[in-house]
């Protein structure tokens, strides 16, 4: 198969799938994995793509957000290990904050044994809270079909009255800007969380590198990014600490 015509494949299938793995390539294109390698990195020399850990992802402001239901099973595995790694910052007695998220949620699970309080915007955290009979408090204002958060300037009012222990929320984009998400009324309250809380934590698999969002969140200092990325860029670990999971 002729460079072109590889390159043009590749972009295709990060077009349809956004994240696409260094083995799918290889499998798919019928290449040698040195070749996709080489096709990957001129990519991201012309600024195309972005490599992440055992593949790439499409490098662009992302324009059109994904459902909650259409995240939940991706980057399952990944997303299991980084909440574990996020309930060993958790202490019995703490007051913490879980933003609506694909990642928040896997981390109750690793709450059940622990004597905590939580508050959160996300309305399909509620039902796994009460079956591990967490004591919890839900935001009021207006729920967002997509990420089946509650968001608004009500719910922002409401976190006015909490101090958290620690916070652990999502971002959907993380480069060395800071922190996005496509929402703008998302980011106001995930910026609230952080300033309510004596520690703030962002659960990223390693998908969310090098995408940019329409909206700031808060910069990479003010919170600690937990991630199963092994390659972090180092502009990122010179501005704030980093937690790898194995």
């Amino acid at each position: 198969m002729l460079f072109q015509e590889r390159i043009s494949k590749i972009m295709d299938l990060l077009k349809e799938k956004e994240t696409v793995s260094t083995i799918d390539i290889v499998r798919i294109l019928n290449i040698s994995e040195a070749t996709a390698r080489r096709d990957l990195a001129y990519l991201e020399k012309e600024n195309k793509i972005k490599r992440i850990f055992g593949g790439a992802t499409v490098n662009r402001i992302v324009k059109e957000e994904i459902s909650i239901d259409m995240k939940k099973d991706v980057e399952i595995k990944a997303k299991n290990k980084i909440a574990k790694i996020a309930s060993q910052f958790i202490d019995d007695g703490d007051c913490i904050y879980l933003d609506a998220g694909t990642t928040t949620h896997q981390l109750i699970d690793f709450l059940k044994e622990k004597k905590v309080k939580v508050v959160t915007n996300g309305l399909m955290h509620i039902e796994k809270l009460m079956k591990y009979d967490i004591e919890t408090c839900i935001v009021g204002g207006k729920v967002k079909k997509k990420t089946k958060a509650i968001i608004g300037a009500r719910a922002i009012e409401d976190l006015s009255d909490f101090s958290f222990d620690k916070a652990f929320m999502g971002a959907n984009g993380i480069d060395e800007s800071g922190y996005m998400t496509f929402d703008i009324e998302e980011a106001l309250l995930k910026r609230k969380a952080i300033r309510q809380a004596n520690r703030a934590f962002i659960l990223a698999d390693s998908t969310k590198f090098g995408i940019k969002y329409f909206s700031n969140i808060a910069k990479l200092e003010e919170a600690t990014i937990i991630t199963d990325k092994k390659d972090v860029e180092e502009d990122i670990l010179k501005i704030t600490e980093v937690v790898i999971s194995k």
